[in-house]
């Protein structure tokens, strides 16, 4: 049998075409688009200065080389660091999820499409540094936003029909792609070029999921997208420098993507590539907790208010039922021992549990003091889930994507209260009115949280005046965020 193959190298893959094809070509032209990003933005940098108060991200911070200062480098916000924008992105990155407090999107694969900042304002503000003590005219804040939803829209569309969680792949894979596509943009390849960067990407050796399940759940979880955008801004500098790309890199027989890592299946799509995944991005408003659990801790805090009123205990409560849809019970139903933040923060009975007790949840109660309150643990074995048929439905209609959780409460003495449904999240596209003053008092916290009243009232100026906003040069808006 002749086993030999072909040397003729293939046209690119059109996957990868279209993405680069989108990078170059697309224009955004949708006011919800601009305005959703431009929020966005601000709820990221938010999540980052948040995240700033725990030593466990802090020291993952920094240059790799300690005292290493890079002229015409990018600004990490909130701290003193100025480094080559590689490090930066993973800075950048590390500090937006490390909460898992930033935005969200779910379909057949999750993920968290503001992730890709870490490399889009890491190369762009090093690229404004650069240009202005050049002498030319800086990329501007506008230039951010653009790339974001572009950015949010590579990530999103190819998450919408293609499972990656399913083959054990983490979805930060989606994240390097579209950090890759948009960055070689904005470092001004052209089209070609930007296939052959994308294609990196897929070639590129990618993250195992068990770090966000038992029994490895653990702390990279926390920085898996800051490595991912940072390792795309490395492949999309790699293939500015002239190196040549791999145009199989998904179908090659044997050897691509979709047969090594993708179980031989190609990749479907729901729609071409606009501006729909920033329109209707998820923001976590209200919680740090993983966005399947959401609406359960909404529906939570409501039955803590009713407890309190009808003069009911934790220790009364007999059985907690949460009709969810399949992906919480996939990836949050958790039952035994949790180990640390990172376990919790991916256990709904965990986020249901301290809603019920406390009538809160947020980021310092996933920390170990919390979590050795003796009313935790017990409450949290009796708390079950079951699967709604119709809810797992409505989370993958394109036209509701919600994402409902109901909880009934029973008691010992055979009581019990009426069952609180929750279908959308605040942070929903369908809550947008509701949200988006909870978004920006949000974003007021953080910022009190790292900076004294007038630096506050100067990021605030210009943040929230759309056209000075879109209109500053990106350095001039970084340095806002600096101690």
């Amino acid at each position: 049998m002749d086993r030999s193959r072909s040397t003729v190298r293939p046209a690119p893959d059109q996957v990868m075409v279209d993405i680069a094809d989108y990078v170059a070509g697309f224009e955004v032209d949708s006011p919800l688009a601009w305005s959703t990003a431009r929020h966005c933005l601000l709820d990221t940098l938010g999540c980052g200065l948040e995240a700033l108060e725990y030593p466990a991200c802090t020291r993952m911070l920094g240059p790799v080389v300690p005292g290493t200062v890079v002229p015409c480098g990018a600004r990490v916000p909130g701290t003193a660091h100025q480094l080559d924008p590689v490090k930066a992105a993973f800075d950048i990155g590390a500090m937006v999820r490390w909460l898992d407090f930033n935005d969200t999107w779910l379909a057949a694969e999750w993920g968290h499409p503001s992730d890709n900042l870490g490399g889009i304002l890491a190369v762009l503000d090093w690229r404004a540094r650069s240009a202005a003590a050049a002498g030319r005219p800086p990329p501007t804040v506008r230039d951010v936003l653009r790339a974001m939803v572009k950015a949010h829209e590579i990530q999103g569309c190819l998450a919408l029909e293609n499972s990656f969680n399913r083959v054990g792949l983490d979805h930060v894979v989606l994240v390097k792609v579209a950090t890759t596509a948009v960055v070689a943009g904005l470092l001004g390849l052209a089209r070609d070029r930007i296939v052959d960067a994308v294609s990196q990407a897929w070639v590129d050796g990618q993250s195992l999921r068990t770090y966000r399940h038992a029994p490895n759940t653990g702390s990279r979880k926390s920085w898996a997208a800051g490595d991912a955008t940072s390792r795309g801004v490395r492949l999309a500098l790699v293939t500015a420098s002239g190196e040549m790309g791999c145009p199989g890199a998904l179908t090659a027989d044997t050897w691509g993507f979709y047969d090594v890592s993708f179980r031989g299946t190609p990749f479907r799509f729901q729609r071409p590539y606009g501006s729909y995944v920033m329109e209707n991005v998820l923001f976590k408003i209200s919680f740090p907790a993983e966005f399947h659990g959401q609406t359960a801790v909404e529906a939570a805090l409501a039955l803590h208010a009713r407890m309190r009123e009808a003069g009911r205990r934790i220790e009364d409560i007999a059985a907690v039922t949460i009709r969810t849809q399949e992906a919480c019970i996939r990836i949050i139903d958790k039952q035994g021992p949790l180990d640390n933040p990172a376990d919790r923060d991916h256990c709904i009975q965990y986020m249901v549990a301290v809603a019920l007790i406390f009538g809160r949840l947020t980021a310092a109660d996933y920390e170990d003091e919390v979590a050795a309150d003796p009313r935790i643990d017990p409450l949290r074995a009796r708390i079950r889930c079951v699967e709604d048929p119709r809810y797992t439905a409505d989370y993958h209609d394109p036209g509701k994507r919600s994402i409902a959780n109901a909880l009934t409460v029973e008691f010992s003495d055979g009581g019990r209260l009426d069952e609180v449904e929750v279908e959308y999240p605040v942070g929903h596209r369908r809550r947008r009115a509701e949200g988006i003053p909870l978004l920006e008092a949000k974003f007021r916290r953080s910022l009190a949280r790292r900076f004294p009243e007038r630096q506050q009232q100067r990021i605030l100026e210009a943040s929230l005046d759309p056209a000075r906003l879109e209109a500053m040069p990106v350095h001039e808006y970084v340095d806002l965020y600096l101690p």
